[in-house]
């Protein structure tokens, strides 16, 4: 049974790896734009806000609130979580909403605790649709309370999700938001009408920190481009 070990350690390493301190994911859609691209391969952190039964592949652990060295996520951490109504499904978006926070959308403007957050034009960008078209977009740049400040796309403010009731975040969730204010389907929806409504802070599985690499595979027409639609600039970089 000699032969047999070298191979089960292997597996156990790499099991525990991707377990406990980080595991890659990839982005198929572009509801992160720009912070996240369309074929994006990134690197979550598993350990960053402790573990839960979600850190385990296929969650096969038991279910609880608290969770093992357990520590909350900052507003502005870009975190990967598995969905509510649909755990079988992974997204990616950005913590916006804390448990006590009141968030809601006015004339597209992001009001959190009754302040309106800052938001500065920052010219203009591109966004990848679902066909690998490169679309102008508003291009803004936002501050959350505590100093965070990230890009966000916007191109109009009087659409479905621009203007919202107030959420209040339960205790033990979050509120989350995609990059791509007009292309995601985030906190502001309810888990009951489709959307992720409030995500447990047991959902978590990882923190986005590491742009490993990028390929933009949608745009891939012939042999001649495999090399030419990878994104070398996105290589290795912090999200």
């Amino acid at each position: 049974m000699k032969w047999l070990a070298e191979p089960v350690m292997v597996v156990a390493m790499v099991f525990c790896a991707t377990t406990a301190i980080a595991q890659p994911f990839y982005v198929p859609s572009g509801s992160m734009e720009p912070t996240l691209q369309i074929g994006d391969v990134m690197l979550g952190t598993k350990f960053a806000y402790g573990y839960s039964r979600w850190s385990v592949p296929h969650g096969l652990a038991p279910a609880s609130r608290n969770r093992l060295f357990g520590r909350m996520p900052k507003r502005g951490d870009v975190v990967i979580f598995r969905l509510p109504r649909d755990p079988s499904e992974t997204l990616v978006k950005r913590v916006i909403g804390l448990p006590g926070d009141r968030v809601q959308m006015v004339a597209g403007r992001l009001v959190i605790n009754g302040q309106q957050v800052k938001l500065e034009a920052d010219g203009t960008g591109k966004v990848e649709d679902a066909h690998g078209r490169h679309i102008p977009i508003g291009r803004f740049t936002e501050t959350l309370p505590g100093g965070v400040r990230h890009t966000v796309f916007k191109t109009r403010w009087d659409g479905l999700l621009d203007d919202t009731a107030e959420f209040t975040v339960p205790a033990g969730h979050l509120f989350m938001m995609g990059d791509n204010r007009d292309n995601s389907l985030d906190s502001r929806v309810a888990a009951e009408d489709g959307g992720v409504g409030f995500v447990p802070v047991e959902n978590l599985m990882a923190r986005a920190d590491l742009m490993l690499g990028s390929y933009d595979y949608l745009n891939l027409h012939s042999v001649a481009d495999l090399i030419g639609k990878v994104r070398l600039s996105r290589f290795l970089r912090p999200i």
